[in-house]
Order: C-alpha cells, then sequence, then structure tokens
C-alpha cells in the first residue's frame, strides 16, 4: 500500500461502517487499517478513468438486464473478510444476499479495477491477494487507458488463477456473464 494509514487503531469492518459514515471522504479498510480510498489520490487520469467505468457499467447494466445480476459502481463497498473491505470500480454479483443488501456486499462474481499510474501496482498485488479470498469470485479485469491493455485472470479448478491475455484483441471477455465489449466502446471517447 503506497499511502500512509489513516491512524494506528485496527478496526473491525463493523467498526470502520460507524466510523466512515461520519467521515467526509470514502476509505477502504485493509485487513484492520484504514486508508483513504486510492480514487481521491489519483492524478491526472480521473477523466479517463471516469469515461472508461462509465462505458464498462453502461454496457454491463444493458447486458445484465433481465437477469438475477447486478453491476456495481464505486459507491459500493465490498467485504472481503471482517476486517477488510474495498471500493471497487465495478462488480457483479448474482448472489441474493447481495442483491438485498444496502451498504456492504460480499459475493463478486466478477471484479473490475480501472488502473492508474499511483493504483496498477496496488490493484494488481495486494487488493487481487485480497480478492482471490473470495468464494464467489470467478473473474477479476484489470483495464489500463492509457495504454488500453485490458488483463481478465480467471479464476481455475483448484483456486488457481489464469491470465488471459488471447482474448485482449476482442475487448473485455467475461466468460462468467458471457459478455463481450469490444475496445472502441470499452474505451469511447477516450
Amino acid at each position: 500500500m503506497n499511502l500512509p494509514a489513516v491512524n494506528d487503531k485496527t478496526m473491525t469492518l463493523d467498526e470502520f461502517l460507524v466510523w466512515e459514515e461520519q467521515q467526509p471522504e470514502k476509505y477502504e479498510l485493509h485487513f484492520g487499517e484504514v486508508y483513504p480510498h486510492e480514487i481521491y489520490n489519483m492524478v491526472g487520469a480521473r477523466r479517463k478513468h471516469a469515461l472508461v467505468a462509465g462505458n464498462c457499467f453502461a454496457e454491463l447494466k444493458a447486458h445484465l438486464r433481465g437477469t438475477a445480476c447486478r453491476a456495481f459502481m464505486n459507491d459500493i463497498k465490498l467485504s472481503v473478510a471482517e476486517n477488510c473491505s474495498f471500493y471497487p470500480d465495478l462488480f457483479v454479483t448474482c448472489h441474493a444476499d447481495d442483491l438485498s443488501a444496502e451498504l456492504v456486499m460480499r459475493h463478486p462474481t466478477v471484479i473490475i479495477e480501472i488502473l492508474s499510474p499511483s493504483t496498477a501496482d496496488y490493484d494488481r498485488g495486494e487488493k487481487f491477494a485480497a480478492y482471490r479470498r473470495l468464494d464467489s469470485l470467478k473473474e477479476y479485469a484489470l483495464i489500463h487507458p492509457e495504454s488500453r491493455d485490458i488483463e481478465v485472470f480467471r479464476r481455475q479448478e483448484r483456486d488457481d488463477w489464469l491470465l488471459v491475455v488471447s482474448d485482449s484483441p476482442r475487448g473485455l471477455v467475461l466468460n462468467s456473464l458471457d459478455f463481450v465489449l469490444p475496445p472502441d466502446a470499452l474505451f469511447e471517447d477516450l
């Protein structure tokens, strides 16, 4: 984690939820330690980040219409453990408990992070290591607006993860959702 922790006291998720509700900005809980939400610390990538996230969300929402799955953007917390929660850029859940939850969800099928120079290492490293704890997670996608690279990690048997690069020319390919978003649509207006 590149940023210093906000305080020295570790928190449980319940303590964090009460504390964060009183804060003017969003924070993430990384195994008990509180950090500023990374979007507030991005410099120079906000417009591209927002465009790619918006394009992806719009297409996912349309694709999922009429199914038991829903797409969410970075205003919904995703709990990874009792002392760990994040605000993914986008995620999709098909789990009934999540679909009735208001603040914190726990069972994503897909998580998508839009990379920036300040978040790329964290999203690929510590954050992905935390996300892999989620039994429901089938695919983890990383999208880099600057280079227009798309990386999709797919859970394999025995919880191995495979980086699939052969699909990249087709765009964002999420097999678990039967979803393909061509590069032109994903990077529209950049």
